[in-house]
């Protein structure tokens, strides 16, 4: 495995990486302020991570750099997200625990961009769809693990809000909650400032899936019990617990029958 450090510059081409050979196995040299170009020589592969700690600024860079890494490599390589895959999972797991080793992949230094007059030539490849899977997205978007200690509240896909909606599937044999997203309704035109969240750009080849908003766990906001002056009369749930054999002699009849007066 070859691993590639994306670095800032502070001027032309503004971006560049740096090869590191320091450490045994990959996960020894990540840092979480990071952004980084993982290559895998078996896979044929190109992994890109960000450090939950990265600018949005570096992620975009890493981006960029990854598809110059890929025409270097002459196209034979393939573009994978690791960030899709939480830490507790097989393959991420698995790729950190990769010997760090030399391969074909070279730099890139800033002598591969070209300058001209105005700014920089950049090969663009943009499609654009008039019509978005809203449904393609949701699914895409529930598959990335949400980052730690953090809760979502909102979703916004295709020009619509979605919250995570509690179900119960099953209370027969066992009771199982799933969450599926719940349509709030169509955004207001105009802009929107959303306080006290932090947003999660989803993006699958080149377009823009979806917008999280999370919380963090600490500012989760208490619920409060309601304090009321009135009796309150509980009542029992359909599934107490209880005696099988008081159920049976519910349905039995009795030897005597009560005497009207």
């Amino acid at each position: 495995m070859q691993v590639f450090e994306v670095v800032k510059l502070d001027e032309f081409p503004y971006m560049m990486t740096r090869e590191i050979h320091e450490g045994e196995i990959v996960s020894d040299v990540i840092k979480e302020n990071q952004v980084y170009l993982i290559v895998d020589h078996n896979m044929n592969r190109i992994w890109t991570y960000n450090g939950y700690k990265s600018s949005f600024k570096l992620q975009m860079y890493g981006n960029r750099l990854a598809q110059m890494l890929k025409q270097q490599l002459q196209l034979r390589y393939n573009i994978s997200p690791l960030n899709r895959f939480s830490k507790k999972d097989e393959t991420f797991q698995e790729i950190m625990e990769k010997p760090l080793s030399g391969g074909g992949a070279q730099a890139i230094e800033k002598k591969d961009f070209i300058e001209f007059e105005g700014g920089f030539k950049v090969k663009a490849n943009i499609k654009i769809f008039p019509v978005m899977r809203v449904k393609q997205s949701l699914e895409y978007i529930n598959q990335i693990p949400p980052p730690e200690n953090f809760i979502r509240k909102f979703m916004i896909v295709g020009g619509d809000i979605y919250t995570d909606e509690e179900i119960t599937e099953s209370f027969i044999t066992e009771k199982k909650e799933i969450k599926k997203p719940l349509k709030l309704g169509r955004l207001n035109r105009g802009f929107t400032f959303f306080k006290n969240y932090s947003p999660r750009l989803i993006i699958n080849d080149r377009k823009i899936q979806g917008i999280e908003l999370y919380i963090h766990e600490k500012d989760k906001p208490e619920t409060k019990l309601l304090e009321v002056s009135i009796p309150i009369f509980t009542e029992e749930k359909f599934n107490k617990n209880g005696r099988l054999d008081t159920l049976i002699n519910a349905f039995q009849m009795p030897e005597e029958l009560p005497k009207e007066d």
